[in-house]
């Protein structure tokens, strides 16, 4: 049997000016938000994949901008240390986020009353919390490269908190989580495709019907105040884990439709190409998605287009009981 060859990485060696200090802070917080881990001083590598380019050219180019200097590489390591020290690395840095994260929703837990919040404002906020843990959670899990066990105790913790609250008579309902996000522009990739669309579709339908799109390059795009982004680079809704950014909306924002399901099934095989659901319906649906971006150049044609698609299928799948 051949063997395997080595892991593949990316790797950026940085020298950044002495001062500002806060400048040193900034970049050393942008590498731990994209989960690099370092293997020696102003050397700090990630697995090889389209988006860890995109995230170490981000920070490569802030870098020079600020009059420093950084050199991206992709290497193999063949003698000093090995792809499994390496690959512990990155999972001892996630093992203490994780860590840290659980101890947090531990102190949550232990605060929480025999007989649950009585008062729907009460409910709020202690579900406001959760969400702030699971969104840390998701972001933990976006740079779990490996993903370590630690990973299930902190996502069953949580479930078990959802679900007490849910046993309770004051859980708000999800228009209070959706209601934050309404009158504000929000922002993806020009061409857009499957998962954009769908995403587009449920921000007009299920948060805001007057929703304004603005497409942008990713390369060169600076968030700006009242943007939301999605699937996209260090966007407010993108993939996380297994999940498409259409899937991280619903469940973030917390909507509540059955016909949500199957659509989300479809558009997650379409996406990811896993073939995870296996729906019957989603070749037949690719190929209308795929035929709407090979015949339309305008992505807000295509977000009225795959709208139109959209809107039928929960039509279709409202009806089925």
């Amino acid at each position: 049997m051949a063997e395997q060859s080595p892991p593949s990485w990316l790797m950026l060696i940085h020298q950044i000016p002495p001062k500002p200090d806060a400048f040193r802070v900034k970049i050393w917080r942008r590498l731990q938000q994209v989960g690099a881990v370092a293997v020696k001083q102003s050397v700090y590598i990630l697995p090889d994949s389209e988006s860890a380019y995109e995230d170490f050219s981000w920070i490569l180019k802030e870098i020079v901008q600020a009059g420093g200097e950084a050199y991206l590489t992709q290497c193999r390591f063949v003698e000093g240390i090995t792809g499994e020290q390496v690959i512990f690395l990155f999972q001892h840095a996630r093992r203490a986020d994780y860590q840290k994260l659980m101890d947090d929703v531990n102190a949550l837990r232990a605060g929480l009353e025999p007989g649950g919040p009585e008062k729907a404002d009460a409910a709020y906020r202690l579900r406001t919390q959760i969400g702030k843990l699971q969104n840390r959670l998701d972001a933990i899990a976006g740079i779990d490269f490996f993903t370590i066990p630690e990973r299930i105790a902190v996502e069953n913790t949580l479930a078990d908190l959802l679900q007490w609250l849910k046993g309770t008579s004051g859980d708000p309902t999800a228009g209070s989580m959706v209601s934050a996000y309404t009158g504000k522009t929000w922002v993806t990739r020009k061409q857009v495709f499957v998962d954009r669309m769908a995403c587009a579709w449920l921000i007009r339908r299920f948060i805001d019907k007057e929703a304004i799109f603005k497409f942008v390059d990713h390369k060169t795009y600076h968030p700006q105040k009242d943007e939301i982004r999605f699937d996209m680079f260090d966007a407010e809704f993108t993939h996380v884990g297994d999940r498409c950014s259409f899937e991280t909306m619903i469940e973030r924002l917390a909507i509540k439709d059955n016909a949500l399901s199957p659509i989300a099934e479809i558009v997650h095989d379409i996406d990811m190409k896993d073939s995870k659901f296996g729906r019957p319906e989603i070749d037949g649906i690719a190929a209308l998605l795929a035929g709407i971006a090979s015949s339309m150049d305008n992505d807000r044609v295509r977000l009225d287009r795959g709208s139109a698609l959209f809107d039928d299928l929960y039509a279709y799948f409202k009806s089925k009981k």
